[in-house]
């Protein structure tokens, strides 16, 4: 039996878990999960025993000192839950950990359990993998689903993906199992450019994460990092005319393939999120550019889809 103490009734919850690994390609969903707790000021109430599910020679724990005193943190999974106010009030349970070494079954179990306890009523889980897109154009973010309702009420795509899998397509199919509604959102980053960290993928999926639960959330410093990040890219790629001309060679095949319907709801959704900021006392956000900071513009083509 789990016991939650300290945790209040929840809202409306929604359990938004990223873990980091093979399925976080430039840290951009757990770093997304990160700013969650940061912004919302989230405070843990649980966190797994690290024992169970990692194996510490390929996770390491990290030694800090404290007050003079040399501690220990272990690599695990950890709950906290947030308030998003605004019109309609709703509470989520954030998971950030890393991906397991070992028993993955059990782990879901466990993560089931604590959204059964709490009244979970939906499971989104954020993934970042690497694909042949520009960095100057919107990251694609697919969101997908193995629910045909759920695709059909939300929106999404009903995966049909066949490979190997991680703990993310793991976890969303042991929701499935259990009956608890769960989508899977993916931000799509450059392969040549995979290193950590990348603000305009994190921020791409707090878009898209935003018009699934239609919530708003703060953007902080995302925005301009992204900016930062891709002006630091530009010129990266101006210095080595093989890679210049690669890059010209994607943004060519992605231009193409991009059909004006898309772009249109593209358009529509990032007007929608304008008025959610304007509409939000104290928010005069002004709606970002999603060439630059990197809008939540679906792309389920040539950018390998998401696997699940």
């Amino acid at each position: 039996m789990i016991e939650l103490e300290g945790v209040p009734e929840l809202i409306d919850p929604v359990m938004v878990a990223a873990f980091e690994g093979w399925n976080d390609a430039g840290d951009a969903a757990s770093t997304a999960v990160a700013h969650l707790e940061r912004e919302f000021k989230g405070e843990v109430f649980a966190a797994l025993d690290a024992e169970d599910y990692y194996d510490f020679q390929v996770n390491r724990p990290t030694v800090f000192m404290e007050d003079g005193v040399r501690k220990i943190t272990w690599p695990t999974t950890r709950l906290s839950v947030v308030r998003v106010g605004g019109a309609k009030p709703r509470d989520l349970v954030l998971v950030r950990g890393i991906e397991p070494s070992m028993r993955w079954r059990s782990f879901c179990n466990e993560l089931l359990g604590f959204a059964h306890e709490l009244g979970v009523e939906l499971v989104v889980v954020l993934g970042a993998l690497l694909g042949d897109t520009p960095h100057t154009r919107p990251v694609p973010v697919s969101g997908v689903t193995s629910d045909t309702d759920l695709a059909q009420r939300m929106d999404l795509e009903e995966t049909k993906y066949e490979g190997p899998t991680g703990i993310v397509g793991v976890l969303q199919e042991a929701c499935t199992h259990a009956g608890v509604p769960a989508v899977s959102l993916w931000a799509a980053v450059p392969h040549y450019v995979s290193q950590p960290p990348n603000p305009k993928a994190t921020l791409a999926l707090l878009n898209r994460l935003e018009d699934l639960l239609d919530l708003r959330i703060p953007q902080g410093e995302l925005p301009e990092d992204a900016r930062a990040w891709q002006v630091g890219v530009d010129q990266l790629a101006a210095e080595d005319s093989e890679v210049a001309e690669y890059v010209q060679t994607l943004e060519e095949a992605r231009d193409t393939a991009e059909l004006p319907e898309a772009s249109g709801e593209a358009i529509a959704r990032e007007f929608e999120r304008y008025l959610r900021r304007r509409d939000t006392p104290g928010g005069k956000a002004r709606p970002s550019k999603p060439d630059t900071a990197g809008g939540s513009a679906d792309d389920d083509g040539d950018e390998g889809g998401p696997e699940d």
